[in-house]
């Protein structure tokens, strides 16, 4: 039985976009086939986003040039899926000067092999940003069709009103990183102004009210990391056993692996909060949309929060 994928509407256009994204990240190094299959699993599930940057692969637009190699859409199937590309970041810095950003997407486009890019996002927050300059890039780049949307990703509420100062075109999406143990996005909300608690303090300025407030959609990376790049919090039983307890209980009860429950937690969430995936196991793509739609009640959700560590005060 294929599992149902709970899909959201993109705010501010007129596409409907699965709760679950394909990451393509980790794929420079597999064949045409492999990649294909992976691509097709994810179709199969329901998943209609495909996530890139130009920077994945350990050379520029690699990941995204693999992509292009293995995976052909004819003009109906590449009109259903939403292909999203990321800019911003080079070596040693980051820029988002109009010539790097019309550079980049240049490049994405022929690695890809499509005409545009569906979404473009802002990667990492440029301290140096001219937001006239953003602005003259996405309009270069709607005027010749070669983005059709933008976003950005990593960035505060305030760093996104600076760039609409200027920017005309609705930002969309806010690519961030969110999973049951890292949610500082979620969890400082929870225990505002509780005086000597680490997890009152805010670190991303109230953006999860603000997107919601705004309808932004925000976009979940590592959705089963434990910290930055620490490893996964599925079955390490060492550092999370009441977490991992929980999950299994969770996953056998809704009949779904506990990567799904991992996945469930997120996509509960009514901010309509996007997972991207990072994996190239066509077997965790199934698992992970076999948990989008899993219905976890208040007290399941809550459940989750406190077994992974944090405070209902």
């Amino acid at each position: 039985m294929v599992p149902k994928m709970k899909t959201y509407e993109l705010p501010k256009t007129d596409r409907t976009v699965s709760s679950v994204i394909l990451g393509l990240m980790r794929i420079a190094k597999m064949s045409n086939a492999e990649i294909a299959k992976l691509v097709g699993t994810a179709r199969d599930v329901g998943i209609n986003v495909f996530d890139h940057a130009d920077i994945y692969g350990g050379e520029l637009h690699r990941c995204e040039a693999r992509f292009g190699e293995a995976v052909s859409f004819t003009a109906a199937e590449r009109e259903a899926v939403v292909i999203q590309s990321k800019a911003g970041i080079r070596k040693g810095f980051f820029d988002f000067s109009e010539e790097h950003i019309l550079a980049a997407v240049d490049g994405s486009l022929a690695a890809l092999r499509t005409d545009y890019l569906d979404l473009l996002l802002l990667h990492r927050p440029d301290t140096l940003v001219e937001p006239e300059q953003v602005a003259s890039a996405f309009d270069k780049l709607q005027a010749a069709g070669k983005v059709r949307h933008f976003g950005v990703s990593n960035q505060t509420p305030g760093q996104i009103e600076l760039l609409k100062t200027a920017v005309k075109q609705p930002l969309v999406v806010n690519q961030v990183q969110l999973s049951i143990t890292h949610a500082p996005l979620i969890a400082q909300g929870v225990a505002a102004n509780m005086a000597g608690l680490d997890q009152s303090i805010s670190r991303d300025v109230g953006l999860l009210d603000y997107s919601r407030l705004n309808h932004m959609m925000l976009q979940a990376w590592s959705p089963f990391q434990k910290g930055f790049f620490d490893g996964v919090f599925l079955g390490d039983r060492e550092n999370f056993a009441a977490l991992n307890d929980a999950i299994d209980e969770l996953a056998a009860q809704y009949g779904v692996t506990p990567t799904g429950i991992a996945v469930a937690w997120i996509t509960r969430h009514p901010a309509n909060i996007q997972v991207v995936l990072g994996t190239t196991n066509p077997t965790r793509v199934k698992d992970s949309a076999a948990g989008s739609d899993v219905p976890l009640t208040r007290q399941e959700w809550y459940r989750l929060f406190t077994a992974a560590g944090h405070k209902l005060p």
